[in-house]
């Protein structure tokens, strides 16, 4: 019996410990709504940041492509020590000649070479980084839509979690006050043992459920600073004392979300610039049938000279200025296959928009009808806590008077308490399913 009688006590000493430590430690932390942690994630979320530096390198990959389309210039210069230059008047075999030269020489001059035409292959690779930097803008706006989303299931969870913690404080608190007034009620004979034993049970139970959604607050909080590129143990808090706005929800028509898809989607876009990319790549392939031409200029001094005859032991200079025309041949023949290659690989990207345009639609209409049955659950949910209430307001009146039993008594504050986290979490998933459709149709 002393059992039964302390176990109460322990429980209402672990509760209120764990209330005030959790109050003193939400006190000095500013609460955040979920578009202000949006904000904190836009600048430090980890993924964000590897995807806007993924966008960074497009850009400079620009500028590269661009710098091929500069003249190339270089500058050079030797030193060197010459051996004997010997001229074989009569053959290999015979006496050489000894011509005089100096035993060192040095020289320096310049190379430059202009592209003035290769098919349009440099331009085009400039047109093809372009395409690259879109796409990585659109992966931006994909990332960035996954993690806000990621980001309202995680505060979600814990707005749900902190009602669930409320709702099992001030039941916990209703039932100590139950179990005082059965406890009073068995001295007078009035019930049985068995009733303050069931609601010490009970109670328990309420406890052992409270400190489990402590813990999956906890949790939340950790996905949430993670998610906003915080530290793992960062103090935070969220408005969860506010109500969802859910009037505030546009209901607009499967179609209309379908047709912003298609229009707005950053998944939709980067397939149909997989579309851009290969069509230019085959032409990019195909330009390299066409020939080369290069204007090029050389000047060297040369020390002595012994280039051309008759041979001299002064400095000379020497240049060319021209133009070079270049064909490979054997990409008559060599590049069959991969402007063939080119042209599979243009129509793979044509055949994946169709495949993404049904995954899309099919996207839109299971997070539409999620929606829709998130709201079929708040009115039910509203319903039922309603018919609960009452209920309970029955029972408790019909188990004063002796009318009805203990059990159906707790029977009635359960069904009262889970409509209560049936409600919440209906209208934490109207919210979710919102968002979800917002992201998919790339309007978030």
């Amino acid at each position: 019996m002393k059992q039964y009688k302390t176990a109460p006590i322990l429980g209402l000493l672990l509760l209120l410990s764990t209330s005030s430590v959790y109050a003193q430690h939400t006190e000095k932390v500013q609460a955040l709504s979920l578009e202000e942690i949006w904000k904190v994630a836009e600048t430090n979320n980890r993924q964000l940041k590897l995807a806007d530096l993924n966008y960074q390198q497009s850009k400079i990959e620009i500028l590269e492509a661009k710098d091929r389309l500069l003249p190339g210039l270089s500058v050079g210069g030797d030193v060197k020590l010459n051996s004997k230059f010997l001229i074989y008047d009569n053959g290999l075999f015979s006496s050489p000649q000894d011509v005089p030269v100096k035993g060192y020489g040095y020289g320096a001059g310049y190379h430059l070479n202009f592209n003035l035409s290769s098919g349009g292959q440099d331009k085009r690779n400039i047109t093809l980084k372009k395409e690259e930097e879109t796409r990585k803008q659109y992966e931006l706006d994909l990332q960035k839509h996954s993690v806000k989303y990621h980001l309202a299931v995680a505060y979600f969870d814990l707005y749900k979690f902190l009602h669930f913690y409320h709702f099992l404080n001030a039941e916990i608190e209703a039932e100590q006050k139950q179990l005082r007034w059965i406890e009073s009620l068995h001295k007078n004979g009035t019930v049985l043992k068995s009733d303050v034993l069931r609601t010490s049970v009970k109670l328990s139970q309420l406890q052992l459920s409270l400190s489990d959604v402590g813990k999956k607050i906890e949790i939340a909080k950790q996905s949430l600073n993670i998610l906003m590129g915080r530290k793992n143990d960062t103090a935070l808090a969220i408005r969860y004392e506010d109500a969802i706005e859910l009037n505030a929800i546009a209901d607009g028509g499967y179609n209309d979300y379908v047709n912003i898809a298609f229009n707005k989607s950053p998944e939709y876009k980067i397939v149909n610039s997989d579309i851009k990319w290969s069509e230019l790549n085959v032409k990019q392939v195909k330009a390299t049938l066409l020939p080369k031409v290069a204007l090029y200029s050389s000047y060297n001094y040369t020390y002595p000279q012994i280039s051309f005859y008759p041979y001299s032991n002064d400095l000379w200079g020497f240049g060319q200025t021209g133009i070079k025309v270049q064909y490979a041949i054997d990409h008559l023949y060599k590049s069959k296959h991969t402007i063939a290659h080119a042209r599979v690989i243009s129509n793979q990207a044509k055949e994946k928009a169709e495949i993404k345009k049904d995954e899309i639609s099919l996207q839109v209409k299971e997070a539409y009808l999620q929606q829709q049955q998130a709201w079929e659950r708040v009115e039910t949910a509203e319903q039922n806590i309603i018919r609960t209430t009452e209920a309970l307001r029955v029972i408790r009146s019909s188990y004063l008077n002796q009318e009805s039993l203990l059990t159906d008594l707790l029977e009635a504050e359960n069904a009262l308490l889970e409509a209560k986290f049936n409600l919440t979490t209906a209208q934490t998933n109207v919210k979710v399913t919102h968002i979800k459709l917002l992201a998919i149709a790339g309007i978030l």
